[in-house]
């Protein structure tokens, strides 16, 4: 399940954390939203961030053989 959390700190200090995104598309999910908030100061990257999403490649076709000793 992917998450934006915010935390709003009383001197206009806003953090965000991006849960259940794995990968850099995290970046596109939350550009916008910090283009509204200002400046970025920090950025702090979890695993999620560097892992990779497992995509088949190939499809593998296996035959079995029958043999009639």
């Amino acid at each position: 399940m992917e998450t934006l959390e915010f935390i709003i700190y009383p001197d206009g200090r806003v953090q965000e954390k991006a849960t259940g995104i794995v990968g850099t598309s995290c970046e596109e999910v939350t550009a916008a939203i910090e283009a509204q908030l200002g400046r970025v100061i920090a950025q702090e990257r979890t695993s999620e961030y560097f892992a990779q999403t497992i995509k088949p490649s190939e499809t593998v076709k296996t035959q079995a053989t029958y043999s009639d000793w």
